[in-house]
């Protein structure tokens, strides 16, 4: 009983592991979708550069049943009411392709970005999109630049097809290092990925700096700016790149409404960019084919409903101010966070503090880097981190 018990367990965490399982990597890889399997340590954790490792939970305990789910970066306000009663109202029309709806929120949302509908292409989630640029790109080889740690999905891809990745570690405030990774860039360089406000640490890079830098790169290789977590800033249009597009800046930028507006099921996002450069994706994918009918009038829905994009954002601050006083009061530094997310140094071993969590039915992430192990916590409803803050004082204090 006992070696069957093992092989099973082998099963599945390799299962995991392969395009087969790769719906079932959003819960512990830091790639949502990755197609290639992970490098594993000794221990069977991920081992994303030889500065970045995050620790993995027990195949065991992949699908736990939590009361507090702080692993994913999940809104738990959404979807908004606005955005449901538009999903249910047009969810008799799931038998129709939405092609001309489509088009009315590609015109909604280059109007709200202040570019024209040729420079937007829709994408089931903005990840698929970051994936898809990762394989047109990177099909003839060369590396990528980006920050060490970084949100993985893209660089995972470009990997699989061929790329080498060169990663330029943060800087000690937690910023991209610019001058580094503008250093990197060498004529091998296909796309230069930046995710600001980062994750997993949750921090920004100085809006100028990072505009004179997507300028000036930008003129010798694409910049890509994953900008998920930026509508989690009170002013996130002013910290956004989009603007350069309207210059001719060969720059890429992702926005997804998985974030503030709550539908990361329902997998909606879009990147805007040059129409030369989105020419190059359409010769793989239809971009907006893969989102259904019902969520295209969501997400039309949802960038309306103002009310519940403050409430959210509102929220999320309460939540993290809680967070910082408690994390505070028991002692622990954080990295101060512009996201719905922040980051903590714990002093145990990753992978058992993971068990110890998931048996208090609380869901969090783990990584190793800065030659420190880190807990990374998702913000949930405030019910959710107290049960966070109590289960950190019985695991850790």
């Amino acid at each position: 009983m006992g070696t069957t018990n093992i092989n099973r367990r082998d099963w599945l965490r390799k299962s995991m592991l392969t395009a087969g399982g790769a719906m079932a990597l959003p819960y512990f890889g830091l790639a949502e979708t990755p197609r290639v399997p992970l490098q594993l340590d000794k221990k069977g954790n991920a081992v994303y550069s030889p500065f970045f490792k995050e620790f993995l939970p027990k195949p065991d305990s992949m699908f736990p049943d939590l009361a507090a789910k702080l692993n994913a970066n999940e809104n738990p306000y959404g979807p908004s009411p606005m955005a449901l009663e538009a999903f249910k109202n047009a969810a008799p029309g799931g038998n129709r392709y939405a092609w001309k709806e489509l088009f009315q929120l590609v015109d909604k949302i280059a109007d709200f970005e202040g570019v024209e509908s040729k420079n937007i292409m829709m994408g089931p989630g903005s990840s698929d999109l970051l994936e898809k640029t990762a394989m047109v790109l990177f099909m003839g080889g060369g590396n990528v630049v980006s920050a060490d740690p970084a949100y993985m999905s893209l660089i995972r891809v470009a990997e699989s097809v061929g790329a080498t990745w060169k990663p330029v570690p943060l800087k000690d405030d937690w910023s991209h290092d610019l001058e580094a990774m503008e250093a990197a860039v060498d004529a091998d360089t296909k796309l230069v990925y930046i995710c600001n406000p980062n994750n997993p640490t949750g921090t920004m890079t100085d809006h100028q700096e990072l505009v004179d830098f997507c300028s000036r790169v930008s003129e010798k290789v694409p910049v890509f700016v994953d900008e998920a977590y930026l509508w989690f800033l009170d002013e996130g249009a002013k910290k956004s790149m989009v603007s350069l597009v309207n210059e001719g800046k060969d720059v890429i930028i992702a926005r997804t409404f998985s974030k503030i507006h709550g539908m990361a099921g329902l997998r909606v996002g879009y990147i805007v960019a040059q129409e030369s450069t989105l020419a190059k994706l359409e010769n793989i994918t239809r971009g907006g084919m893969g989102i259904s009918y019902p969520s295209v009038y969501a997400a039309m829905a949802a960038m309306d409903d103002a009310e519940f994009i403050d409430k959210s954002r509102a929220l999320n601050a309460e939540c993290r101010e809680y967070v910082y006083q408690s994390l505070d009061q028991m002692g622990f530094s954080y990295v101060p966070s512009h996201t719905s997310f922040l980051i903590f140094p714990i002093e145990m071993d990753g992978n058992a503090f993971l068990d110890k969590m998931t048996q208090l039915k609380v869901g969090v992430r783990a990584f190793e880097f800065m030659d420190k192990t880190w807990c990374r916590v998702s913000m949930g409803t405030m019910d959710e981190m107290k049960l966070f803050t109590a289960a950190i004082n019985k695991v850790l204090v």
